[in-house]
């Protein structure tokens, strides 16, 4: 693998984690203003918690994703790459 192929593999990576980055950033600002906004506005209907709750589960996929799903598609680049077509 030549530096220029290295270089744009990290380049697309950075990218990935600055994504996840303000992925995760905008869900620690948001949902504690909208945890807020609802104690402010009827207090016993939590429908703060539909947010909280998808929005954490998709940062918790997203990050997992970055962790394992590069060695994933790193084998199969190489696995194409082998294979006759």
């Amino acid at each position: 693998m030549d530096n220029n192929a290295k270089y744009e593999k990290a380049k697309r990576r950075v990218l990935q984690l600055k994504g996840f980055y303000y992925n995760f950033t905008a869900f620690l600002v948001i949902i504690p203003m909208l945890f807020v906004i609802n104690l402010m506005g009827d207090a016993g209907n939590w429908w703060f918690v539909y947010p909280l709750t998808g929005w954490g589960v998709l940062v918790i996929i997203h990050g997992i994703s970055l962790k394992i799903g590069s060695g994933w598609e790193e084998k199969k680049i190489k696995e194409f790459m082998n294979k006759d077509v």
